[in-house]
């Protein structure tokens, strides 16, 4: 148990740590790896929650993939830093008014919060041991049938997100020689 525990402490300590250099540090490049390491700790989280698949989802898909995607598209932009920080002063007041509306907005859903009467219901339901049903099989139950419909929301929010970015980093240029088909 105190291996458990310590554990638990290091990649929590980590994660936390990497999570706030991922927000602090001035080069792109450096917070996109803090990022990664982030992840990585937060996969450790969920393994020692038992919560294996999800560890392993956390770690190919974020990992493999949105960050080094972030990692590529950051290193291919040219950053100009001078020109990003000159109206750094301008904006900060409108962005302070943004955080503390958010930060109130935050205090209401926090302060105003109960737990909603059905959640009692399922806190004192008997769930299954391991090994009748595994971890992945459970989550699997739960996402293709109680939250089926968030589930095809996200799948349409995604699809949208992509065409959008299509759309809107799609460029026609004059000169541009293109492969025909036909």
């Amino acid at each position: 148990m105190i291996v458990a525990s310590l554990a638990f402490y290091l990649f929590s300590i980590i994660a936390v740590v990497g999570a706030l250099n991922v927000i602090f540090q001035r080069n792109p490049v450096h917070s996109v790896l803090w990022l990664i390491l982030t992840f990585f700790n937060s996969a450790g989280l969920f393994v020692l929650l038992g919560a294996e698949f999800v560890a392993m989802i956390l770690v190919v898909v974020y990992v493999g993939a949105v960050a080094v995607l972030f990692l590529f598209v950051v290193m291919m932009i040219d950053i100009n830093v001078t020109v990003m920080r000159e109206g750094f002063l301008k904006y900060l007041p409108v962005g302070a008014l943004v955080g503390l509306i958010l930060l109130a907005e935050l205090a209401v859903v926090y302060g105003g919060w109960t737990m909603a009467p059905s959640a009692e219901g399922l806190r004192v339901a008997p769930t299954p041991s391991m090994s009748e049903i595994s971890n992945t099989e459970a989550l699997g139950a739960i996402l293709y049938t109680d939250y089926v419909y968030t589930f095809q929301a996200a799948g349409i929010v995604l699809l949208v997100a992509m065409i959008g970015a299509i759309v809107l980093t799609l460029r026609r240029r004059p000169g541009v020689r293109k492969q025909k088909i036909s």
